[in-house]
């Protein structure tokens, strides 16, 4: 009997449980940010089941101040092409969208566009151009240069300042 190992387990998809203060609007939101309909709707709850990228995302009325400590959430694709393709399918959803082109974030160059849900969670699409850059490399994230070592990567895109491009 073989053992079964961290590598060899069959993931079937991740899952995302979002709190929303309102699951009418968040899920209208997802319905166009994801193009698809919820699989399931009840009282202070949503489910939608993503095919492309393989996602369980559920939604929770809860009440709640402020954003979390969640930074982003995103969708990585395999080209620009795809960015702008996501792109095009948010901002003709109604979606507004923000785009950063050829940004340094994370160690890594990258192409990417934005949308904000009704919660203040912001989701990509991004594609990397370009990976593992040193570390002495600024973070360039929404127009905004960061000192790579004076505060933590993968809070620079999440702090930068929207720039709304969408419709």
């Amino acid at each position: 009997m073989e053992k079964k190992t961290e590598n060899t387990m069959q993931a079937l998809k991740a899952h995302v449980a979002l709190n929303v203060r309102d699951v009418a609007a968040s899920t209208e939101f997802y319905r166009k940010m994801l193009g698809i309909e919820p699989v399931k709707v009840r009282v202070g709850y949503a489910k939608f089941d993503v095919t492309n990228p393989p996602l369980n995302l559920t939604l929770n009325e809860a009440e709640f101040g402020e954003r979390g400590a969640l930074s982003h959430l995103g969708i990585q694709v395999a080209s620009t092409d795809d960015v702008l393709a996501v792109r095009e399918r948010w901002a003709e959803s109604g979606l507004v969208t923000r785009d950063e082109m050829g940004t340094n974030c994370c160690y890594a160059v990258q192409d990417k566009t934005w949308v904000r849900d009704p919660d203040g969670n912001e989701w990509e699409a991004f594609v990397v151009l370009e990976d593992n850059l040193a570390e002495t490399a600024p973070c360039e994230c929404g127009n905004k240069v960061v000192a790579a070592d004076s505060r933590s990567a993968s809070s620079c895109c999440a702090s930068a300042a929207p720039v709304e491009i969408g419709r």
